[in-house]
Parts: structure tokens; C-alpha cells; sequence
């Protein structure tokens, strides 16, 4: 296999200036089948070693520690998020569950990415925008729910839970700590978004530094089956559509082709992909980090540009057209 059409979209990427640094890796069930860094963040060349802001890239890593949880019997996806914070709630008319807040499902109004007041007293205080379960709208903050769950289910917080399974993969640089020195976010101020602000809100949805070999560590031993990190019935669980049957609202509508899993996107109907069995995550920096399991294939790349305009289907089809 050569993935060159895949590195050629991201040099090509970084030349016409949509991204100004930027790691590309794909893997397999072997793992690393090829990784290079392109571009530079002023005078910062990017390395392949780099960390970078991982954005909602966190978000199924969490969904992996909650999965965890749930098959020794700690949590099921239908744990109210009550048992984790009693006062959650008291003003709804309806039941909030796990398996609500990892498919976008909860209805708990959603703050800013940069929110000036710490998550657990926004998720406390915040208003229903509807129902738990009728309407699927994208939330950052119910992630805030799932990681109350995960340290009242172990004992242990979001973050220390996701280092004890990654690490023995090889993917131990995952961290909160801003000496990791991430590339910085170019044009967040413009976008409205104040990141010191939001690294110090350490945000379960998105707080996350890493480099593209972590996520191609938890890449290939998912597509081994995951039994390092869960049992394959389990990731099988995680994997299965929640939101087929009720509305979907922006930014996500039905259009988009995709379904939640359990914290998983899954790209089912993607209309502008050659491969649709494909399940991953994006984030709001511009990183991708997407399995094709029938395909034996993943990729990540990692990048650092504010609301990012590529077109990353582009991208999943060079990786898929090389096979």
C-alpha cells in the first residue's frame, strides 16, 4: 500500500495555506503504515512527535473509559446521571442517561467552548433545550456528565482513566498539561475563542493534547478488536447507531449522513465517502481521527487552524482509493 495521494492532499493543504502545520498518520491492524508532519506554525516546523490540541478528538476517547466501565459492570448506558450528581436535574421533567449524554441526546443547553465559569457548575445550572432522547443536537458539555460517571462509577477522574488503558498501547501522550506545548490555534482569537480560557476549563469533550502516534496506537488496536482496551462485544455496543430514529439539528442534521454511536461519529450514509463503514471523530481544529474497520485501515491527521475550511472526505477517499 502507498498512501502518496493522501500525503500530496496535505502538503498540498498547507501550501494553499489551510493549514499551517500539520501531521498526517495511517495505520493498520500492524500498525504505522506511514507518518510525516508537514508546514510550520511561524518559525515552529512541525515534527511528527508534535502535541496538538486534539479538540473533540477527546470525546470517544472518553466514550472508551465510560465502555470500560460499563462491561465490569460499573455503569450501563442507561445509568442516570443523577446517581453521579444528585442535584443534576431537579428542575427537568425527564431522565438524563449515559448513553443520552454520549449520543448527543441530552438536551442540556450547550455554554461556549471557552466558558468564563467552570463545567461542572455550567452542567448543574444549565436549561433543557429539550427533552433527553427525542432531538440529537451536538454537546460538548454533556461530557462533563459522562466523566461525573466515570470517577463516581471508579474512582478515578476522566483523564487518569484514559492514560491507565492508553498507556500500555504506547499511547502515553495523552495529557491536560500545557507543558506539552501544543502548536498554538491559529486565528482562535478571531473565531471568538479564548484558549488559555479554555485549557484551564480542562474540558472532558475536548480538553485533550496528543500526538498522531497515540491516536495510531488506539487506532490499530481497534482494528484488532479493541481487546486491549475493550472486549470486541463491547466495542461492538459503542458502535451501534442511537440516533436513526429522531431528529437530528444543527450542526449535525440527517443530511449529513452520519448516526451517533456510543460518543462515535458514524459515517454510515456519508454521501461524500467511497468507504462508508467508517466510524471516528473531528475536531474543531481541524483534527481527524477515523477507523475503516471492513477496509483494515485508520488515519489521523492533526493540525491547528481555527474553524477549518478542507474538505476532509478528500482526504478519507485517498486513503481508502489506496487500497
Amino acid at each position: 500500500m502507498t498512501f502518496s495521494n493522501a500525503f500530496d492532499w496535505t502538503r498540498r493543504q498547507v501550501a494553499e495555506g489551510r493549514m499551517p502545520a500539520a501531521v498526517l498518520g495511517v495505520a493498520t491492524a500492524d500498525g504505522v503504515a506511514a507518518l510525516d508532519a508537514f508546514g510550520a506554525t511561524g518559525d515552529r516546523p512541525a515534527r511528527t512527535d508534535d502535541h496538538f490540541r486534539l479538540f473533540s478528538v477527546t470525546k470517544p476517547l472518553v466514550g472508551l473509559s465510560a465502555a470500560r466501565a460499563i462491561e465490569r459492570g460499573l455503569l450501563t448506558p442507561n445509568t442516570p446521571l443523577s446517581d453521579a450528581l444528585p442535584t443534576f436535574g431537579t428542575t427537568r421533567d425527564d431522565v438524563v442517561r449515559l448513553r443520552h449524554l454520549a449520543s448527543h441526546t441530552s438536551g442540556i443547553s450547550e455554554p461556549p467552548l471557552d466558558s468564563a465559569t467552570p463545567l461542572r457548575e455550567v452542567l448543574l445550572t444549565a436549561g433543557r433545550d429539550f427533552a433527553a432522547g427525542s432531538a440529537s443536537r451536538y454537546s460538548t458539555i454533556a461530557y462533563e456528565g459522562i466523566a461525573a460517571l466515570i470517577q463516581h462509577a471508579t474512582g478515578s477522574d476522566w483523564e487518569q482513566d484514559v492514560a491507565s488503558w492508553a498507556t500500555p498501547l504506547g499511547a502515553d501522550g495523552f495529557t491536560l498539561d500545557e507543558g506539552a506545548d501544543p502548536h498554538p490555534i491559529v486565528g482562535a482569537a478571531e473565531a471568538g475563542v479564548d484558549i488559555d480560557r479554555f485549557a484551564r476549563l480542562q474540558n472532558p469533550g475536548a480538553g485533550l493534547l496528543g500526538r498522531a502516534s497515540d491516536l495510531l496506537a488506539v487506532a490499530t488496536e481497534l482494528l484488532k478488536g479493541g481487546g486491549r482496551i475493550v472486549r470486541p462485544a463491547t466495542l461492538a455496543m459503542t458502535l451501534r447507531p442511537l440516533t436513526g430514529g429522531i431528529p437530528r439539528l444543527e450542526p449535525y442534521p440527517a443530511e449529513r449522513g452520519q448516526d451517533w454511536g456510543f460518543t462515535w461519529n458514524l459515517r454510515t450514509r456519508a454521501p461524500g465517502l467511497i468507504d462508508q463503514d467508517a466510524y471516528g471523530h473531528g475536531g474543531w481544529s481541524g483534527a481527524e481521527f477515523w477507523i475503516h474497520p471492513s477496509a483494515g485501515v485508520a488515519y489521523v491527521l492533526l493540525t491547528n487552524i481555527a474553524s477549518p475550511t478542507f474538505e476532509a472526505d478528500a482526504l478519507d477517499n485517498a486513503i481508502i482509493g489506496a487500497l
